[in-house]
């Protein structure tokens, strides 16, 4: 059996991207160029202290960049994700408890009427304005 090699800077780059990190932002928390960056995530394996540094501004375990192998990962979830296994988990035994404590129209009435008390108060505090705004016109005249 062949022990396939885990590319180091890859997973980083995986991990970063699927943070929504950005080079140029990993960079300046390395305090290093966006460029070191990008050359950092083509290397197969990087310095254990570098790698601890990632991993803690990451908030990711050393060992999940140094053994991530996107091809099992994507196996696994291939593997174990079935429309029906998700449908089977709320049939099978699973205490998942999706009853609804409340009404969603009454919910939806009550925010039209907070909607509604909000904009009755808004026109009065309007006509307020108005009515001092006439009451300093007359006063100038």
């Amino acid at each position: 059996m062949e022990t396939k090699k885990i590319h180091e800077g890859r997973n980083i780059k995986r991990f970063r991207e699927m943070l929504g990190i950005k080079q140029d932002a990993l960079a300046f928390d390395l305090n290093m160029s966006q460029q070191a960056v990008s050359l950092l995530e083509q290397k197969e394996t990087i310095d254990t202290p570098l790698l601890q540094q990632i991993s803690a501004l990451l908030k990711i375990p050393v060992e999940a960049i140094q053994n991530f192998d996107e091809e099992n990962a994507i196996n696994i979830i291939a593997n174990t994700f079935h429309d029906s296994a998700v449908a089977n988990t709320f049939t099978e035994g699973a205490q998942a408890n999706f009853h609804c404590t409340f009404n969603p129209l009454d919910k939806l009435m009550e925010v039209l009427e907070e909607n509604k008390n909000l904009y009755e108060r808004l026109l009065t505090s309007e006509r307020e304005k108005v009515a001092l705004m006439k009451e300093v016109l007359d006063k100038m005249k």
